[in-house]
């Protein structure tokens, strides 16, 4: 999934940081206080990226990230696609109307 807001840190700085975090959770009495160990993020945004890691690994239960991005890809195709069948059906009405019309005319 991408972040709707700019995303300032590349994919190299996110692994650094989730991998900090998971690799040093037992040094710390919860996973919110490895967390907050400043990368320059918020750590909210730290906490995230590494349950998606988790998540991602297999270790938590949820949608893989290639998975999520493909499920919300086919639902925008799905969308689309919806829209241009309405479009298909209401100018198909049309033409049959025009049709109807250009033969009960003399």
């Amino acid at each position: 999934m991408t972040s709707k807001t700019t995303n300032k840190f590349s994919p190299e700085v996110r692994d650094r940081a989730v991998r900090m975090v998971l690799d040093h959770a037992g040094e710390h009495p919860s996973r919110w206080a490895a967390v907050t160990a400043k990368i320059g993020c918020t750590p909210q945004t730290l906490h995230d990226w590494a349950k998606k890691a988790e998540v991602d690994s297999g270790q938590r239960a949820g949608f893989p990230t290639g998975m999520a991005e493909k499920l919300k890809a086919l639902e925008r195709e799905n969308r689309e696609l919806r829209q241009a069948n309405e479009i298909l059906r209401k100018a198909s009405a049309y033409f049959a109307m025009a049709e109807l019309d250009r033969r009960s005319k003399p």
